[in-house]
């Protein structure tokens, strides 16, 4: 230390200057007592919530100007003596303070930010000023960043199903759809305190969430149907027809071997915890279900796509978890070109009769190169045609692209899974691993004629982007959905029978110019409608067709299956989220009871979990006034 004194007039006394030149002396040995007395101090930082260890969090010590940052495991080191303070921040968490103790190891719990997004978009790291998102994309003000970032999520546009005339549109036609990410999508939101947009609230995919008590075909075919037919819980006037199929269930040791593509986003905007780190672990516990004979490569994108490691074999399970143990984020998204490169590589290493997969873990934010949801879709309608499935494993928020992932999987021959932490990872590969990467049959549609003796009016609950014209149903150029080993899937129709005054059909004054009389129905049918579905084997192009006749008695509510009632349950909330035009007397009290009461086994405790959701959603919605 550099030590300047005052030359003071010969006249002034030394013994002043004795006093200060001693003074001087005891501040520098104090400064040198503190130097020798630092320490390193060590800690981990994690998210109150869950206990999830945070990356990127900036560690301050004020006193001496020092900062550090935590690795991907949430750890940091930094210089400090007891009593300092120490500044913890993260985009998205509450800023914390804590005064170094003797302690040597900390641990630091952040809590997420509850403000209200309002007037900055981010994107990557860099916040810009404030957007507008037109076409088929929607703004989400969430409370789960800090008050200078607004979210740019996009969700595509959801035009609900109204009410049909079976007179006018006797057949109603639609893609089987075994896709659950709009379920725990939604669920993130609420938990973080925010009403999802209408929008994210795709009712069929909440419904098919949840697993049945369903019975797979024995006779030899790859699907089973299963029908209920009773009153609807909203409005006693109305009924529910329940429809699901049953896909067989296969053992994993007689299940082909796999040629698998692990795609996965590096991308800058990937680093957040719960994205990259994330992806990351669910990937690594697929790689444990891999057999000896199945094989995976690995290709990455960025800025550019490249191969990170080339197919391997099953066995090698350390050598591919290192690999993606290796694997940083930073940079811009290619998404295509990740996309294309992976498809060659699956393509390179097609094994025939096999299953040729790309599993694809990315947040859907591209920005270089063909990124339009129109691109997308022109982009996988034309790399379909080799054989190869992709299924979509979707991360994290503020910048989440849900209406891109979905046509991915919709026109990909895929499925669709949106993974919020690691408990639904777990879901979604290891205990749903057979059903969410093996085909059983492919394009499946669903038909159903509804027979106007007994249909005044009938509506499908959901489906909306899944609605095929009656013609496409026997056209096998027309995709449908896919369905995996041991997958259901379930659909619901709201009928207005015929007698019912009912305030949700539309009516028509007199036609001036044409013959206002009314049709009539001249059969003897005791059945309310006929569903049919085709299908595909997974290596055929020539659909098959089933059907099967629904007898117009409803049971009473009370005397259906456990099932239904939870699946009413389900729909319910999911129209008082959208705020549907058709939610009728739709009640959450109600709606908590009737799942309470239909809870069942609940393996996983998936519908306990289901009920408090609802009583989060219920008070969230008071709250809003």
């Amino acid at each position: 230390m550099e030590i300047k004194l005052l030359l003071h007039p010969l006249t002034k006394s030394i013994k002043n200057m004795k006093v200060l030149f001693i003074a001087m002396l005891m501040s520098i040995s104090i400064v040198g007592v503190h130097q020798i007395n630092a320490k390193e101090i060590q800690g981990i930082v994690y998210q109150a919530s869950d206990n999830t260890a945070l990356a990127g969090v900036s560690v301050s010590n004020k006193r001496i100007n020092a900062t550090a940052m935590t690795d991907k495991n949430g750890a940091f080191t930094i210089e400090a003596l007891e009593g300092d303070e120490l500044l913890f921040q993260a985009v998205g968490y509450i800023p914390k303070t804590v005064y170094v103790k003797k302690d040597t190891l900390l641990r630091i719990y952040l809590v997420e930010d509850m403000q209200t997004l309002d007037e900055v978009v981010v994107t990557g790291y860099a916040p810009k000023a404030k957007v507008s998102v037109t076409g088929s994309t929607v703004m989400i003000r969430g409370r789960s960043l800090p008050s200078y970032v607004r979210s740019t999520e996009s969700y595509a546009k959801i035009q609900e199903n109204t009410f049909m005339n079976p007179f006018k549109e006797p057949l109603s036609t639609f893609a089987a759809d075994v896709d659950a990410a709009s379920y725990s999508n939604i669920r993130r939101m609420i938990r973080l305190g925010n009403i999802p947009p209408k929008d994210a609230v795709r009712v069929e995919e909440m419904i098919n969430y949840f697993s049945y008590d369903l019975k797979a075909p024995t006779n030899g075919d790859p699907v089973n149907i299963l029908t209920e037919l009773t009153t609807a819980p909203w409005n006693p006037q109305h009924q529910l027809l329940r429809i699901s199929l049953k896909a067989k269930d296969i053992p994993t040791k007689d299940l082909p071997s796999s040629n698998l593509v692990f795609l996965i986003d590096v991308s800058g905007s990937m680093y957040d915890h719960n994205k990259l780190p994330l992806v990351k672990s669910s990937l690594k516990m697929l790689v444990d279900q891999l057999r000896d004979n199945d094989k995976v490569a690995i290709v990455t994108y960025a800025g550019s796509a490249g191969v990170k490691l080339e197919s391997t074999s099953g066995d090698q399970k350390m050598k591919i978890k290192d690999v993606i143990d290796q694997l940083e984020a930073g940079g811009s998204t290619a998404g295509a070109a990740g996309i294309k490169k992976a498809y060659q590589i699956a393509r390179d290493n097609f094994i025939k009769g096999g299953n040729n997969r790309i599993i694809m873990a990315t947040d859907g934010d591209f920005n270089v190169g063909v990124s339009s949801d129109e691109d997308m879709e022109t982009l996988i309608s034309k790399e379909r045609e080799s054989g190869v499935h992709i299924s979509i494993l979707g991360y994290g928020m503020g910048n989440y692209k849900d209406s891109k992932m979905e046509i991915l999987a919709n026109k990909g021959h895929g499925n669709y899974a949106y993974i919020d932490n690691i408990s639904e990872a777990r879901k979604a590969i290891v205990t749903e691993f057979g059903g969410t990467l093996f085909t059983v049959a492919k394009d499946v549609k669903i038909q159903v004629e509804f027979n106007p003796k007994y249909v005044q009016a009938y509506r499908l609950v959901g489906y909306e982007n899944r609605l095929l014209e009656a013609e496409d149903f026997n056209n096998d150029q027309k995709l449908g959905g896919d369905m995996g080993v041991g997958h259901a899937v379930t659909a619901l129709y709201e009928i207005v029978p015929v007698g019912v005054k009912s305030s949700m059909i539309g009516h028509l004054d007199d036609l001036k110019y044409q013959n206002n009389s009314k049709k009539q129905v001249n059969n003897s049918s005791t059945e309310i409608a006929t569903v049919k579905f085709r299908y595909k084997d997974p290596d055929s192009n020539k659909s098959k067709l089933k059907q099967q006749a629904v007898e117009a008695k409803p049971q009473d509510f009370k005397n259906v299956s456990s099932d239904l009632r939870f699946v009413t349950a389900v729909a319910e909330l999911g129209m008082l989220l959208r705020n549907s035009d058709y939610k009728q007397e739709s009640d959450f009290d109600k709606l908590i009871q009737r799942a309470k009461n239909a809870k069942g086994k609940d393996d996983g405790g998936y519908r306990t979990e289901f009920i408090q959701l609802a009583e989060d959603a219920k008070a969230l919605m008071k709250s809003e006034g």
